[in-house]
């Protein structure tokens, strides 16, 4: 069969009868043995209580990708158990709560309304709830960005204005990076009295990355706040919890990260915030707790999988087994609505590993290439 507008092509393979030989240089060829899984199956036949998540902070034991159960001292010996029915009990519980943070979107009009709206929209990203209000936010942006010159004129609080411009920026309007020249003194660098107001520097750094290549004060800015920030951090002259997410912040910014794993610092951060909203604080934990438990079902579905399809006896151990990290990938896609896909893309990725690793274990060179080749033609023309 050949493709419309591409001449057939023949994919050069190589055969022989000679069983002895293969045998024989198939013991020869030398891989190394790769460890099985630390997870084995105990996803499979376990199922999550959520007691498990009833404290708050979730202890992580410092490994980022156990972010979706508690961490015990023996990892192998870690039982989660998942029931349907707790699923639906968090999310009776948050559709019932849902409404109440629904009304925290002020119905009044005006600048400082709007102003506040913005705020509040900026919290519900970091905390990882803007997928429950999606419709809300678009309302508010849309009619925010029409009287956005009026919202930001006279306005000299750093925080204030580099929320607004990140909130706009991350939903796609084009704000204009010269709000921030009213920061600049009159040998063109950022005034020093800034240094002193860490949140503000800290939004300044979060808004520098939301730049484009032509923003080049979004680079001075970028290049003040990291100088502050790193000084605000040696000195220990802000809050502790303040520098912790100041230190999470340089290691990797919030446009840059994954929203639920900004989510899972943020609930810490705001929970320890003077002026947090203790109804928006609940929403955010059973919101995070319901997420876990979408995620922990994920996995059960994926080692039952994994597990039926018997890679671990019909392959050696060549190929690197490595399917809970490779769901961590698919989590930037963290809402509920994509758990199909999540699954499906980790399933992809193990596949695509598996061939990889045996590519580079058995095929020469110009088999591999007449694989991508294959591959590359059927990915164009299909």
């Amino acid at each position: 069969m050949s493709f419309p507008g591409k001449p057939p092509k023949l994919v050069p393979l190589k055969a022989t009868t000679n069983t002895l030989a293969s045998k024989d240089k198939e013991k020869n060829r030398k891989f190394k043995k790769l460890a099985p899984s630390e997870w084995g199956h105990q996803f499979v036949d376990a199922h999550v209580d959520v007691s498990l998540f009833t404290s708050w902070p979730v202890d992580l034991g410092g490994a980022t990708y156990v972010l979706v159960y508690r961490c015990i001292e023996d990892m192998k010996s870690i039982q989660i158990h998942i029931f349907v029915k707790e699923i639906d009990s968090l999310g009776r519980e948050i559709k019932a709560l849902k409404p109440k943070v629904e009304d925290l979107f002020l119905s009044s009009s005006g600048v400082n309304s709007t102003k506040k709206n913005i705020f509040f929209i900026y919290l519900l990203v970091s905390l990882g709830l803007a997928y429950h209000f999606e419709a809300e936010i678009e309302e508010n942006l849309k009619e925010g960005f029409q009287m956005i010159e009026e919202m930001l004129s006279g306005e000299d609080d750093l925080h204030t204005v580099s929320i607004i411009f990140w909130v706009f920026r991350t939903y796609g309007h084009n704000v204009s990076s010269d709000v921030f020249r009213r920061f600049k003194g009159d040998n063109g660098k950022f005034k020093e009295y800034l240094t002193e107001d860490a949140k503000g520097i800290l939004s300044l750094y979060e808004a520098a990355h939301m730049g484009t290549m032509r923003d080049y004060i979004l680079d001075e800015a970028l290049s003040f706040a990291m100088s502050c920030l790193e000084t605000l951090v040696a000195t220990g002259t802000c809050q502790p919890h303040l520098s912790r997410r100041i230190q999470n912040a340089l290691g990797q910014p919030q446009h840059k990260n994954a929203e639920i794993l900004v989510a899972r610092e943020y609930i810490r951060f705001y929970e320890q915030e003077e002026d947090s909203d203790k109804t928006l604080l609940k929403f955010s934990k059973l919101n995070f707790k319901f997420l876990q438990l979408q995620y922990l079902q994920e996995l059960k579905d994926l080692s039952k999988w994994y597990k039926e399809k018997e890679f671990e006896s019909k392959l050696p151990p060549y190929y690197r087994d490595r399917l809970v990290e490779l769901h961590l990938v698919t989590l930037p896609f963290f809402e509920p609505k994509y758990s199909r896909v999540r699954i499906m893309v980790t399933k992809l990725f193990v596949v695509q590993i598996i061939l990889d690793d045996t590519c580079d274990r058995y095929a020469s060179l110009r088999e591999v290439e007449s694989l991508g080749n294959a591959i590359e033609r059927y990915s164009i023309y299909t």
